[in-house]
């Protein structure tokens, strides 16, 4: 045993991993995950030819305590949602009550995209595989960050401001506004809500008895995580996103254990508890089918030869298996599920910091194990990665910061009545710039939490550094010569998407 247990050290000592991994491997490779990317809390499950064979909470829930995660502990699994969303949708496909190409209108008739043509042509299917031709995280400011008033009538409403970038069915962006309507069309066929037949058929015959759709809906919190963020050199603690116009694109709370059941259920095509069904073969061939393809460039390990999404799934090969995959992140939470199906395997990570090294470093060394890799010290690699990126955002930012602070030991004056007003943009609606002894401010009248204060910048750009700190999304404001226009965009290239400024066009209104 002590034999063992010294060579799996000296596996991991030497970055090197090749046979499946034992349970004090995996505990080693956790552990030094956790201190690598200042993660508190980590929990891994790993499903294997319809068995949990590991199931296993690291570190604590929050720094705030001592409380430890365990396999039970709720996390938000955030976009890993969306697969529940196509799955309650295959088992109304299933019932015959739609199909995947069916017209939106047909149930939502006020559902309306920028172009008539793209509107009238836009399908169920179209919803769920980011082809829309909007651009990355389109209008995701009607729900990031939280604290906004914003509704689901909202957003359907506003989607018809929402500019393409690309030609229909022509280009893979990412979106969450679409999964949302996509719950709106559940919910209209079903007479249920998101929540409720989420709940109702999928998650109780699952035996999902500790999850929920929401984190509203939870009956019991007493064993879940708090959400961190890396804020000016410290980790901390946040306030967790709670709002449900998310859900059906990223609202649920599971547990590795619970998420186990969904992973064996997906694993045996769509069939539980002894052959009982959840939805059809067929609707599960559909769902794991490419619909759109990704960007994709074969390198090591893998050398995938494609990449795509199917519904509510990213669909890839590595070193010659099939993978069923995809990531979620929330403020402050990071999620990973992978199936690899020849090989009759899940991998589950759920994190509560929102590095996404750290699920990425545990997934991949233990399905290297499976695929019989010898698989490269990921933590490492991944650690060194992201110092980059930070390094070279770190330079863009630092530039911008320093300008201002020089602007001010300068004492550069700017005609502040030049900029204040009100200004709005069609569908984030009004913003306000004050002054107020001498510094200006920038203020959504729609969410809260976008308020901060405006520093001149160069020529007619101001750079906003929002009261909450944990955003990291700081961003430029650039007006027009006679300051009746007004745009927006980060400032720092590692912005979250949702965050997305370059899409609004404010125009001063008094």
């Amino acid at each position: 045993m002590i034999k063992n247990l010294f060579l799996s050290l000296i596996l991991l000592a030497n970055c090197s991993v090749f046979g499946q991994l034992t349970t004090t491997q995996i505990d080693d490779l956790v552990g030094r995950t956790l201190k690598t990317f200042d993660v508190p809390g980590i929990a891994v499950a790993i499903v294997k030819d319809g068995q949990v064979i590991h199931a296993k909470g690291y570190g604590v829930r929050s720094i705030a305590s001592t409380a430890p995660v365990d396999e039970n502990t709720l996390f938000g699994i955030a976009s890993n949602s969306k697969a529940f969303t196509t799955a309650a949708l295959a088992m109304l496909v299933d019932e015959g009550k739609i199909n995947w190409d069916d017209k939106v209108i047909k149930y939502l008739p006020k559902f309306k995209m920028y172009n008539d043509y793209v509107t009238n042509e836009f399908t169920i299917r179209d919803l769920l595989t980011h082809r829309s031709g909007l651009g990355l995280g389109a209008g995701d400011l009607m729900i990031w960050p939280d604290g906004h008033n914003f509704t689901t009538k909202d957003i359907i409403e506003n989607l018809k401001y929402l500019k393409p970038v690309s030609a229909f069915r022509t280009k893979y962006d990412y979106d969450n506004l679409l999964y949302i309507v996509a719950g709106e069309v559940l919910a209209q066929v079903s007479g249920q809500s998101w929540g409720d037949f989420i709940e109702q058929r999928i998650m109780k015959p699952l035996a999902m008895n500790q999850s929920a759709a929401s984190f509203q809906r939870l009956k019991d919190t007493s064993n879940i995580i708090s959400p961190h963020v890396p804020t000016e050199g410290k980790l901390k603690a946040i306030t967790r996103y709670k709002n449900p116009i998310l859900d059906a694109a990223g609202g649920i709370y599971a547990s590795v254990n619970d998420l186990s059941k969904w992973v064996i259920m997906q694993l045996q095509k769509g069939k539980y508890d002894n052959g009982k069904i959840l939805f059809s073969e067929k609707q599960q061939t559909e769902m794991w089918t490419a619909q759109t393809i990704m960007p994709n460039k074969p390198v090591a390990p893998y050398f995938s030869h494609f990449k795509s999404y199917g519904l509510g799934w990213q669909l890839s090969e590595v070193k010659g298996s099939f993978q069923v995959s995809h990531t979620g992140g929330l403020d402050g939470i990071v999620t990973q599920v992978t199936l690899l199906p020849e090989l009759n395997l899940g991998i589950i990570v759920l994190t509560n910091q929102q590095n996404g090294a750290a699920f990425n470093a545990i997934t991949n060394t233990i399905k290297d194990s499976y695929l019989n890799l010898k698989s490269d010290d990921y933590v490492t690699l991944y650690s060194s990665q992201r110092k980059e990126k930070v390094v070279s955002a770190d330079k863009i930012t630092d530039e911008v910061w320093s300008t201002v602070a020089q602007n001010s030991k300068d004492k550069i004056k700017v005609d502040a009545k030049k900029y204040v007003g009100t200004y709005k943009d069609n569908w984030l609606g009004e913003i306000v710039l004050s002054e107020q002894k001498g510094k200006m401010y920038f203020r959504s009248t729609r969410s809260a939490q976008l308020a901060g204060e405006m520093f001149f910048y160069k020529d007619q750009t101001f750079a906003v550094k929002w009261n909450n700190r944990s955003l990291l999304a700081d961003a430029f404001l650039t007006f027009s010569t006679d300051s009746t226009n007004l745009k927006m965009k980060p400032i720092s290239p590692l912005t979250d998407f949702s965050y997305d400024f370059q899409d609004l066009d404010f125009t001063k209104v008094k």
